[in-house]
């Protein structure tokens, strides 16, 4: 290929690291199906395929396009030499492995939910039915009717010393040898776990859980304000801190798991317990989380809009083939500002609160990816 020839022009018969990035249209099946292609004709051209710490020369292919078609660029990097960047064309209409449509996956959104006190967070319990919702000043437990109707069981207040900082956030937790756990700046409250239900809050600093079972991952909050100090425990891999953010969820891997941080910056940071990096983003919000499914890599992950407040968020789901994210689904409405985004326990589904502008109403969402057809 004509592409390939002009990199391997430059590299001459070295070994080299490849990295693509796709800055275009093409859906994440097009991306890996053109990875595959360049990395085969890099073979047969002469070029050995190695780790980025083991290559003569780095590779960086982005994947771009214009109004004609598409532009291929590439950036060969030799030892401490200026980068030299070579570019290819290519029509729209032209080969198969450049362009084939294929159909995006959608987000089904399912309403949970709705009061018009505040919901920092909520827990759904799918058998038998039970809703939990977590408000700045009591934990509240509903029952699903026969009628489908949701009935409160119990209530229980939130003890806190301090007053809470003005940008309140809070995180439940459902949990298998009790019923939930919940974190609050300062607080962290635990169910029972036998006899009648109760609920035992208590000031504390512990670190709140980002994610469970193969993804366990703790960070610790600041107490007085709205988002994550970035230590994490016990981290992941040999990465102990991070920049500080407002939310963090895992796209599994085949040996490892990539967090991604929605950092208190406005950047979004990959992390994989080597590396941490940046990554280019347009218009995305404080607030990530991952879902399992059967559509593409079988791991995207949903992050809300930038907003700023007078108009609603959206949530769009997005997969990672490299380390720069590919949108795979139109945006989602939700609404109004998302103030909570989690995955749930299965990992299948997340849950989602915003308020409403045009109610000022709460309201709760789960959310679950469709494949396409």
């Amino acid at each position: 290929m004509e592409f390939t020839g002009k990199i391997a022009s430059i590299t001459g018969p070295a070994a080299v690291s490849l990295i693509i990035r796709n800055h275009s249209s093409l859906v994440e099946s097009d991306v890996t199906a053109i990875a595959a292609e360049l990395r085969s004709e890099f073979v047969g051209a002469g070029l050995r395929l190695v780790a980025a710490d083991q290559a003569a020369a780095s590779v960086e292919v982005t994947l771009s396009e214009n109004v004609q078609g598409y532009l291929w660029i590439a950036k060969v990097q030799q030892g401490a030499n200026t980068p030299v960047v070579t570019m290819i064309k290519l029509p729209r209409a032209g080969p198969a492995v450049a362009a084939r449509k294929t159909t995006q996956m959608a987000i089904a959104k399912i309403h949970l939910w709705s009061q018009d006190d505040r919901i920092l967070d909520v827990g759904v319990i799918d058998s038998p039915p039970r809703l939990m919702i977590l408000e700045p000043e009591r934990i509240v437990l509903y029952s699903r009717l026969s009628s489908g109707q949701w009935q409160q069981d119990q209530e229980f207040p939130i003890s806190h010393v301090r007053p809470w900082p003005r940008d309140l956030r809070g995180r439940l937790v459902l949990r298998k040898d009790h019923l939930f756990d919940a974190y609050l700046p300062g607080v962290a409250c635990a169910a029972s776990s036998a006899g009648t239900l109760s609920v035992d809050c208590n000031q504390s600093d512990d670190p709140w859980p980002l994610g469970g079972g193969a993804f366990a991952l703790n960070a610790f909050f600041s107490p007085t304000r709205n988002f994550f100090t970035g230590v994490l425990t016990p981290g992941v891999g040999k990465q102990n801190t991070v920049t500080a953010f407002y939310s963090a969820a895992p796209i599994a891997r085949d040996k490892y798991a990539l967090w991604v941080f929605a950092a208190s910056d406005g950047q979004i940071h990959t992390v994989d317990g080597i590396r941490d990096l940046a990554v280019p983003t347009t218009g995305w919000g404080s607030e990530v989380a991952s879902v399992k499914s059967s559509c593409g890599t079988g791991w995207q992950l949903l992050a809300t809009s930038n907003s700023d407040g007078n108009r609603p968020d959206t949530v769009r789901a997005y997969q990672f083939p490299d380390r720069d994210p590919v949108a795979v689904s139109e945006a989602v409405d939700l609404g109004g500002p998302v103030v909570a985004l989690w995955t749930e326990q299965s990992g299948s589904t997340a849950l989602a609160v915003s308020r409403s502008l045009r109610t000022g109403r709460y309201e709760a969402f789960r959310l679950a990816i469709s494949c396409g057809e």
